[in-house]
Formats: C-alpha cells, structure tokens, sequence
C-alpha cells in the first residue's frame, strides 16, 4: 500500500516536472518562432504592420496549444478541459465584447490598410507616428516621444486623418493687412517670398487671394503646396520672413481695433 502511494507520488512529481519542462521550453519554443516569422516576412518584404499582427497571434495561439499539452501531462483529461475552456472562453468572450472588438478591429486594419507602419495619423485628436497594430491595440508614437497605446475599436469607430498618405501637402496660411495698404504690391511680396522658397512646388500653382473683409485688417489666404516631409519647416520659416518682409515693404500687420465714442451727459439730455 506505501509502495503503491509511493509509486503514484512519483509518477505524480515526475508529471509535473514533464509538464514545467513543457512549459518552459515550449513557451522559448514560441518566442523563438516569433521571431523567426518576424525576420522570414521581413526578408519578404511584406508590410511590417502584417508582419507584427501575424506574428503575436501565431505566438498566442502556439502558447494556448503549449498550456494545453502541459496540462494533459498532469493527467487533467484535455478533451473536458476543452470542453470547460470552450465553455469558459463563451462567457469570457460575453464579459470581453470590447476585447474581441478590438480584435476584430485589429483584422479591418490589416485588411484595410488605412495607415501603415510610420505613417503620422490623428485619431478623434490623438496624433503620432503608427509604430504598431498589435492584436488589440495599436501603439503610436507622439511628437513629443511619448507612447500612446490606441484600442483598434476606437481606430476603426472614428474618422482617420492618416497625415503621411500622399507624398504633398497644401499648407493653408492666413495674413491679415492694413486697409491703407496696396493690395496689389502685398501679393506681389508674399509671391515673391514664395518663389525664393525651394520647398514650394511649382505646381500646383501657389494661391494667393483676398479672401476676407475683417473688422481692422483685410485677409489673405496663403496655399502653397509643399512635400509632406517640408510641412512644418515651412510653416513656421514662412511666418518669420514673411513677417520682416513686411517690415521692410512697410507693410503693416494691424492690431484688433475699436472705436469707442464718448457722450457727455448734457449732450446724452439734449
């Protein structure tokens, strides 16, 4: 009889040391294919949003089939354990709805393709750098090098503004001038400054119009069209020699003004 429990407390220890070994080394067995998938779709030159998506859910998948193996060899009968987990994953699937949206989110996005890997996206008001769409989230990178882990629901229940899609850009400026001023010669200086400038693409043609009649000043709408790369060096070069150009043309950018009357109160009585 001690033989016996003896025998089965062995057999008992040695399940579970196979099991650990399983574990263990199917779990190193699963990141090492991760990686080697990773590298094999880079040698293939496929999307790297593809490569990182496919990747972690092969990985996730391999480790479900590796916790089930362990389990089996501690003598935990696989079919029922099946069974339960299936009956689990039902109910945890119902309490997840928002998880399997974001992973059927996830898919879309790979399908799709609204952005890809580098591009600079603005989601509801998060902006950054795509670095990558996970199974559930999608990680961004902000200007400011912050990270931003985005739920792939959220990605595809919104508006997308993917900023990197077409190699050019217009850049839309508005300049307020004086109504003393010469119209004619403040577009003649604006177009000038934007011909000095090698950022600016010939076409299409810079546009340059009145387009408003403001309380203290008349308003000029400013597009030039520029590559993406040269946005925002543009920009903000073109306020600055824009600005001391004006200076030098005695030019004038005015201020916000009122006129304020003042009434005596015999002249309010009579």
């Amino acid at each position: 009889m001690e033989t016996t429990s003896l025998d089965r407390f062995i057999e008992l220890g040695l399940n579970v040391l196979a099991a650990v070994i399983i574990l263990v080394v199917g779990l190193w067995l699963a990141k090492w294919l991760r990686t080697f998938l990773r590298k094999s779709f880079e040698k293939r030159a496929l999307d790297p949003m593809l490569v990182g998506f496919f990747s972690n859910l092969i990985y996730a998948v391999v480790v479900v089939f590796i916790a089930i193996a362990a389990i089996g060899k501690v003598g935990v009968q696989t079919t029922s354990f099946v069974a339960v987990v299936g009956a689990a994953g039902l109910a945890i699937g119902l309490a997840l709805q928002g998880s399997l949206s974001n992973f059927a989110s996830g898919v879309l996005i790979i399908i799709f393709k609204p952005f890809s890997n580098g591009h600079f996206i603005d989601i509801g008001g998060i902006m950054g750098t795509v670095v990558e769409t996970g199974i559930l989230f999608t990680e961004l990178k902000t200007p400011d090098n912050r990270k931003i882990i985005v739920p792939n629901s959220r990605i595809m229940s919104g508006p997308i503004t993917n900023v990197s899609a077409n190699p050019t850009r217009r850049v839309d400026i508005k300049l307020g001038v004086s109504y003393s001023d010469d119209l004619d010669k403040v577009t003649d200086v604006i177009k000038d400054v934007l011909s000095k400038d090698a950022r600016v693409l010939a076409e299409p043609e810079p546009q340059v119009v009145v387009c408003e009649l403001n309380d203290s000043s008349v308003d000029f709408h400013v597009r030039p069209w520029v590559n993406a790369s040269d946005y925002w060096g543009f920009f903000f070069d073109f306020h600055k020699t824009i600005k001391q150009r004006f200076d030098a043309e005695d030019i004038s950018i005015p201020f916000p003004q009122r006129d304020v009357h003042l009434f005596s109160e015999k002249e309010q009585a009579g």
